[in-house]
């Protein structure tokens, strides 16, 4: 792998991918490769599950590369979105069928709070503002707290990675965090 193309920066590697060069890709994989199994493995649990979302991840990335917009957040935001809702997916689609395999007493007993149907529907709305909200967040507000959320990364691994004072970091935190508490998007899990 040429040196140049290691040290090229996410835009960079990302506009290269863009043009469908399979090396840049690759660069991309070995850089946040691990920390979207970390992702994956938080939501799911399972070591094994956690791979195939990776593997499933970076495959709707590399085709999916040209709705990449840097504008819109960091490569690594975005992948490790994309790495998030692949994770929910394959949790959504196996939790279904681990019920339609469960007992009827294992039934009752499933997760940590039984959801009534208002329940589940509220949890969706709230979502929705809450994800309207967020978007209308500036962009570097938008992107520390993707990072912070989808990313699982400190403030100061984030501040690392956008190569930003830590100061920086944890004001744009702070103000995206107040901004959402402000217009009442907070999350209430059961």
């Amino acid at each position: 792998m040429p040196q140049r193309l290691i040290e090229s920066t996410d835009v960079q590697l990302m506009a290269r991918i863009q043009g469908g060069d399979p090396d840049a890709f690759s660069v991309l994989y070995d850089r946040f490769g691990d920390r979207a199994y970390r992702v994956a493995y938080g939501i799911t649990h399972e070591a094994t599950r956690a791979e195939d979302v990776v593997q499933d991840a970076f495959l709707s990335v590399w085709r999916n590369r040209a709705r990449f917009r840097a504008e819109r957040g960091s490569a690594q935001a975005w992948i490790l979105g994309v790495v998030r809702n692949r994770a929910i997916d394959t949790l959504r689609r196996h939790r279904r069928h681990d019920h339609h395999r469960a007992d009827v007493e294992e039934l009752d007993d499933h997760g940590p709070c039984a959801q009534s149907v208002e329940h589940m529907v509220l949890q969706r709305d709230q979502a929705a503002g809450l994800r309207g909200v967020v978007a209308l967040l500036p962009v570097s507000q938008r992107e520390v707290i993707a990072l912070a959320y989808y990313g699982q990364l400190t403030v100061a691994e984030i501040a690392g990675e956008l190569a930003l004072p830590l100061g920086t970091v944890k004001g744009r935190m702070r103000l995206g965090l107040g901004t959402l508490r402000d217009r009442g998007a907070a999350y209430a899990p059961c």
